[in-house]
């Protein structure tokens, strides 16, 4: 059997239970998510025991968020490698899963480069599935470090450019532990902020049509102890107006050479917004989000994903792995077309300021991102 689900059980606090992890159980090798189509409802385990498996989960989002899927990537190639599948076309297949987010074929890549390197110098194919498991335990522990790192420069970036605390904080989408090997991106600032007492409320925008902000920042924020409060999408225009917005950070699946971000749809909006009324627009991403062969988000090919998201809704509890039109409640008409592009573009000149691991991009220009990747040895290795 591909996978299986298996209820994390009651005993276990939600800080408990990782976004991922590998685990050997006697029957073999298999990567155990979090769902996270089943949250914040359930606190349900996905367990995947080939590639195809997490290829699946790939495309459903039960594990999502740029970080995350790379560090997924990695294991999922040590997972064919382990149990004795074609790793090229596990690679493959899983780098091509989600297009626009270059974290996923940079953590594939990396295994794969693990496991060719082995062979070459003469391992056999128990030895270099070792070396592509070792890459992605790597990786994940790399990307730990960098989100404690980037809610550090985070943090000194907000005290710079608003004195005084008690921050106001707008995020959209999900950035927090359920996208990263540690606290995560642009959530981990906010995060950071809120354990210094400098955190007056955080704003999470809902995030249609999948409601990340709604099922999982909202999630997160209240396991965090977070003053936070939920807003629909198009609320956020009303909130500046009102003056109650003193930052907005996202986080970030794709940036180009020039520092165009793209990320969830509906990150744009909240920039042109940011700029109208003179409020910090800020990304939060480690070095390999950052995709210096891409010159400009002209060049991102941005997922269309499927229209019944739109036109219908979900309840999370429902297992959606896989599903198709006709799960949910339908709320348009039969037949209505819908436009849904999972991420937009937002161009260099609308960011305030980009936050990697090795520091702060600011002004946006493409000498500045290519001196602090270049500073990076996550760049090499990827």
């Amino acid at each position: 059997m591909a996978d299986q689900y298996a209820y994390s059980g009651d005993d276990k606090r939600p800080t408990e239970i990782p976004a991922i992890r590998w685990e050997e159980p006697p029957e073999g090798p298999v990567l155990v998510l979090l769902d996270q189509t089943r949250l914040p409802a359930e606190e349900v385990e996905l367990v995947c025991t080939d590639a195809s498996a997490l290829v699946e989960a790939i495309r459903s989002l039960a594990v999502r968020g740029a970080p995350l899927l790379g560090i997924a990537g990695a294991y999922g190639v040590a997972l064919a490698a382990v149990r004795g599948f074609d790793v090229d076309e596990a690679a493959a297949a899983l780098a091509s899963a989600r297009p626009t987010a270059v974290n996923l074929a940079v953590g594939v890549r990396r295994a794969q480069v693990a496991y060719e390197a082995a062979l070459a110098k003469g391992g056999d194919v128990r030895q270099a599935a070792a070396a592509a498991l070792a890459a992605a335990r790597q990786l994940h522990r790399e990307d730990a470090e960098a989100s404690a790192r980037m809610a550090e420069h985070g943090l000194a970036l907000l005290d710079e450019l608003l004195p005084g605390g008690g921050y106001r904080i707008l995020t959209h989408c999900n950035t927090g532990s359920l996208v990263s090997g540690g606290e995560g991106t642009a959530f981990a600032v906010g995060l950071a902020a809120h354990c210094a007492g400098r955190l007056r409320r955080l704003w999470v925008d809902e995030t249609r049509p999948l409601l990340q902000g709604a099922r999982l920042t909202a999630y997160e924020a209240a396991r965090s102890g977070m003053a936070y409060t939920l807003l629909t999408d198009n609320a956020a225009g009303s909130l500046f107006a009102a003056g109650e917005v003193d930052a907005v950070l996202i986080g970030a699946d794709r940036i180009t050479a020039d520092g165009s971000v793209a990320n969830k749809v509906g990150s744009y909006p909240l920039a042109v917004l940011a700029r109208y009324h003179h409020v910090p627009f800020v990304v939060v991403a480690p070095v390999t989000t950052v995709d210096l062969d891409t010159p400009d988000g002209a060049s991102i090919e941005v997922e269309q994903r499927a229209g019944h998201e739109v036109t219908e809704l979900v309840a999370p509890q429902a297992p959606v792995a896989g599903a198709e039109a006709g799960g949910g409640i339908p709320v348009a008409p039969l037949g209505t077309t819908a436009y849904n592009p999972a991420f937009d573009v937002t161009p260099p000149e609308l960011v305030t300021a980009i936050v990697t691991e090795e520091g702060v991009v600011s002004p946006v220009t493409a000498e500045a991102l290519a001196e602090v990747c270049a500073r990076s040895p996550r760049v090499a290795a990827g």
